[in-house]
């Protein structure tokens, strides 16, 4: 008999922008790859941001996650497979937005299931991929909602200055809150990201992130690395751009802690 796919799904959020979130995304769904590893990112924020990294307009691209969304809280049979994007990476798929994202809150009050449309469709991709890892938008709302409800590891970056730590104490209570009405317990790693050791005000949050998160907090810290934006501006991965750049080691450390935190997770219903 052969052996069921385990499917790993990380879920990368904050409730503030400009911390690393799609960066994250990208890169570890890039060094995945590199490994062998068959890798689906989903883009779940309206600004398209991983979409447009991979040169796909979100503002006028014809298929799209919104798709997904509306079908009264069903999946239809193949949809999720339609949709998938090929990224011009081996072993790297994506599942793009459209900026009609930013209008389902106000479509889709009331219908039942709504929070758990991207758990369906990954069951329907079961099979296809050994990872999933899901970009978030910053606002609570149904898709980050979605995002926890189907993950089963959130990774939190957190820019390495105080008024991003703020942020950080939202993202906690929204995943306190979410926990609870879900009934279900999902771990976290906090990642501090756009780490300059050049100066105070990175080093002094840096130590107050360990201070206050010492179970929780990714033991290194991701370090400001120009070589990212390049690699956006380039429609590609950063390890394919530059392998041994200290942004792209910094992840690959990462990326070994979370393959080992998740190696031992049980899997996730996907009702």
């Amino acid at each position: 008999m052969l052996e069921k796919n385990y499917v790993r799904i990380w879920a990368v959020a904050n409730q503030k922008g400009g911390v690393g979130k799609t960066t994250s995304v990208v890169t570890l769904g890039g060094l995945l790859a590199e490994r062998g590893k068959r890798v689906l990112i989903v883009d779940l924020d309206p600004h398209g941001s991983l979409t447009a990294w991979f040169g796909h307009d979100p503002d006028t691209i014809a298929h799209s996650i919104f798709d997904l969304f509306q079908h009264a809280g069903r999946v239809p049979d193949g949809l999720p497979a339609q949709l998938v994007t090929d990224t011009g990476v081996p072993g790297l798929s994506l599942l793009p937005a459209s900026t009609a994202l930013a209008t389902l809150e106000r479509r889709m009050a009331g219908v039942e299931g709504m929070g758990l449309i991207i758990s369906r469709s990954l069951a329907q991709l079961w099979d296809d991929f050994d990872y999933v890892v899901l970009d978030n938008t910053p606002s609570l709302g149904v898709l980050m909602v979605n995002a926890l409800a189907a993950a089963q590891h959130l990774v939190i970056p957190v820019q390495t200055e105080f008024l991003a730590l703020k942020g950080l104490e939202r993202m906690l209570h929204t995943l306190r809150m979410i926990m609870k009405s879900q009934r279900n317990e999902l771990r976290y790693t906090i990642v501090p990201t756009l780490y300059d050791r050049r100066t105070q005000a990175s080093v002094k949050s840096l130590n107050e992130l360990r201070k206050t998160y010492p179970d929780s907090l990714w033991r290194y810290a991701i370090p400001v690395d120009t070589k990212f934006r390049d690699a956006s501006q380039a429609g590609v991965t950063p390890s394919s751009l530059d392998p041994d750049t200290h942004g792209v080691r910094a992840y690959r450390h990462l990326l070994d802690d979370l393959v080992e935190q998740t190696r031992r997770v049980p899997e996730k219903g996907h009702g």
